[in-house]
């Protein structure tokens, strides 16, 4: 049995994810943004081993959180789960001077990566919407370009791969994956989203803690416990490595 930490886990398919893990006899610990949505966490699974609190819309959050994941112990998986969504209709700018979307959803895992104990296995949430993304640096804050939340999200889903593969080439001894669960009826997805809600969290689960020969692999990316294409950029160690390079520039903390 592993011992597992979903990000963003208070509710939709990080909660799903973990409920799913802690029914297979895993040990899961979830993570809420306050002590408020982490006591409704408690509430919702209370075989969890733990709720630890971080709020990751800052540097000193994420800092906060990872010191909080090392002290109760070494993970066996991380599942990097917490994102927000395509719906925002403004750029917000955090305390650090830096996109809101950008730091939750790709400066996030990548610090949590580089500053926790090395686990055995990393799931970083990605979305069928990368395909849109643009793996291009130019502007990833969104200072100079008239914001687009869609644009800004799909960006961000794909720097979610690229940091996937990326730590796989960097960390032979890891298995680093992306997944996509499908457009599904969370509060990110939408009451209206087509996809397969009971689907949703299956593949991440699969990938932290099976030993069927498929969730073995690394530097892939899935959908369905299935391989699935993703954008040809992603491959490619350059853009791996810039965006690695970037956050490491923004953190001041690198992944070698």
């Amino acid at each position: 049995m592993a011992r597992v930490l979903i990000t963003g886990s208070s509710d939709g398919l990080g909660l799903m994810a973990g409920r799913l893990l802690i029914g297979q006899g895993h040990t899961v610990s979830l993570h809420a943004r306050n002590a408020k949505r982490a006591a409704a966490t408690r509430a919702a699974a209370p075989a969890a081993e733990n709720v630890l609190v971080g709020d990751l819309g800052s540097l000193a959050g994420i800092v906060s959180l990872a010191a909080a994941a090392d002290a109760a112990g070494r993970f066996d998986a991380v599942i990097h789960n917490a994102g927000i969504g395509y719906r925002e209709p403004r750029r917000v700018e955090t305390v650090d001077g830096l996109s809101h979307l950008f730091t939750i959803n790709v400066l996030a895992p990548y610090l949590l990566t580089a500053l926790m104990a090395r686990p055995d296995r990393l799931v970083y949430l990605s979305s069928g919407m990368a395909r849109g993304g643009d793996p291009e640096l130019s502007d990833p804050q969104w200072t100079r370009r008239r914001w687009s939340g869609t644009q800004a999200y799909s960006d961000s889903k794909l720097f979610d791969v690229l940091l996937a593969f990326g730590v796989a080439r960097r960390w032979p001894d890891v298995l680093s994956n992306s997944v996509e669960p499908g457009w599904v009826a969370t509060k990110m997805g939408g009451p209206g989203a087509p996809d397969d809600l009971d689907q949703g969290p299956v593949t991440q689960a699969w990938l932290a803690v099976s030993d069927d020969e498929a969730a073995l692999a690394t530097g892939r990316h899935f959908y369905h416990r299935q391989e699935r294409f993703v954008s040809a950029a992603a491959h490619e160690a350059a853009h791996q490595d810039a965006l690695l390079d970037y956050c490491a520039e923004l953190t001041g903390t690198a992944i070698n």
